[in-house]
Formats: structure tokens, C-alpha cells, sequence
């Protein structure tokens, strides 16, 4: 049986950077997959490899046995890639419903009161019910990244990409996304999250991976990955380490 997400010999880069050399990454159902790395290291771009906004110089990625790399964005969306981006694109002009409803019809491929109920449903869950019917340029910090998540968790994906979801956020607040997060998971939805507030992957991945240089310097368990002399050298012993133990 594949892997359900599976990045195969995957390579990308812009001119002297490289964003993949090589690449191979394997995400079982339900996983729940952390990601850091210094800034620069293209942890972004390789979201967007594997959600269709960039497409590969060499190499493959697949859903289920699926390979994407000719499949544009809404198509893998619609096979189930879900994401977030790092600063919210919700549509300003259309209500929290509204931004919701349209990924459940557009990304989850739902009609009517089918629709509907899922937009709702995923407004109750990620605690914007009361903002429903709030134009969406009118959120704060907190409420844009609740609307993000929550317009990724409407699609319905099998695998949800997380990226820098809780920056930004305070201790009470990087908490409430955490148990979000936690219950989507648990539902065996395949969680692979890109952040620097590292406590939050502590609380939610089971296997953390460090990316530097175009390839994983290390990965395993969180706390070992943290401690590893590897990742230490990578962000210089710096701020990752303070982060932690904050």
C-alpha cells in the first residue's frame, strides 16, 4: 500500500538556491508531521510543490499512488490537499460563511445544503460561529487564522498543510489552535505543519523533521530532533533552542 503522500526524488531551485535536492518525504494517514528550519530554507516553496503553486524541476509527488506534478492546485485540492498560507487570503469582500461555504463547494466539490452544513459545521469547530456573518476584512490576527484553517479544514483534505499558523498568536490563543488541530488529526486527517512557534509542534506532531539546504538534516521524534547536534548547528545554537524552553 503507498504512502498517501509521497515526494520522490523531489528537486527545485531558483537559480543558486535550492529549494529540493533530491528530495524524498513518505506521510502515512493520519501522520502528524512537523517541519522547521532556518528562514530561507524554502519550507514555503515546498508546500508549494506539493500543493501545485510551484512545479518541480525533477522528480515526483503523489497522493494515494496519484502523481500530481500535472494537476494544477484545485485539482489537488479537490483529491484532497489541503492548505493554509502564511499570511491569510481570505476574500475581503465576501462574510466568514461565505469564505467558508465557497471552499466547501469549490474545494470539497459540495452542493447546496450539503454545503452548507459542512460551512457550518467548520465555523462551530474552529470557534468562528458567532463571526459568521462578519465581512472577513474586518477580522483581527487571530479570527484571519482561524478562517484560514478553518476555509483548509472545509475542503475536506486527506493530508491538511500547515504553514506558520500560530505566529503571531499568544500562549492562550497557539492553544486553542493546537486542540483544533489535534481533533482534525484524530480523525485521521494528515497533518504536515511548517512553524517556528515550536512548542506548538511539540504539543501536536509525532515526528518532526529539520529542512536545510535543499534536504532533512534530521528527523524523528521532536524533542530528539531539537536536542540533535544536527538542527543545533543549523540555526547556530540560537533561537530555536530558547524557543523551546520558553
Amino acid at each position: 500500500m503507498p504512502p498517501l503522500l509521497h515526494l520522490d526524488n523531489l528537486s527545485k531551485r531558483f537559480g543558486q538556491v535550492v529549494i529540493a535536492d533530491r528530495l524524498e518525504l513518505e506521510v502515512e494517514q493520519g501522520a502528524a508531521v512537523g517541519i522547521v528550519g532556518p528562514n530561507g530554507a524554502g519550507k514555503t516553496s515546498l508546500f508549494g510543490l506539493i500543493s501545485g503553486d510551484l512545479r518541480p524541476d525533477a522528480g515526483r509527488v503523489a497522493l494515494g499512488g496519484v502523481t500530481l506534478n500535472r494537476l494544477d492546485g484545485s485539482k489537488r485540492c479537490r483529491l484532497g490537499i489541503g492548505r493554509t498560507y502564511q499570511v491569510p487570503r481570505p476574500f475581503e469582500g465576501l462574510t466568514v460563511f461565505e469564505n467558508v461555504l465557497l471552499a466547501a463547494q469549490q474545494g470539497a466539490g459540495l452542493r447546496r445544503s450539503e454545503s452548507h452544513l459542512l460551512a457550518y459545521a467548520t465555523l462551530e469547530r474552529t470557534h468562528l460561529a458567532a463571526e459568521a456573518n462578519r465581512p472577513a476584512a474586518s477580522l483581527g490576527l487571530l479570527q484571519r487564522k482561524r478562517l484560514e484553517l478553518a476555509r483548509a479544514l472545509a475542503t475536506r483534505p486527506s493530508v491538511l498543510l500547515l504553514d506558520e499558523v500560530a505566529g503571531g498568536l499568544t500562549d492562550v490563543e497557539v492553544h486553542e489552535l493546537v486542540e483544533i488541530v489535534r481533533s482534525a488529526n484524530a480523525e485521521g486527517v494528515a497533518v504536515v505543519w511548517i512553524e517556528h512557534v515550536v512548542r506548538a509542534l511539540v504539543a501536536s506532531v509525532r515526528r518532526l523533521l529539520c529542512l536545510s539546504g535543499g534536504g532533512f538534516v534530521a528527523d524523528g521524534p521532536p524533542r530528539e530532533v531539537l536536542a540533535s547536534s544536527a538542527v543545533r548547528e543549523v540555526y547556530l545554537g540560537s533561537a530555536l533552542g530558547l524557543e523551546v524552553s520558553a
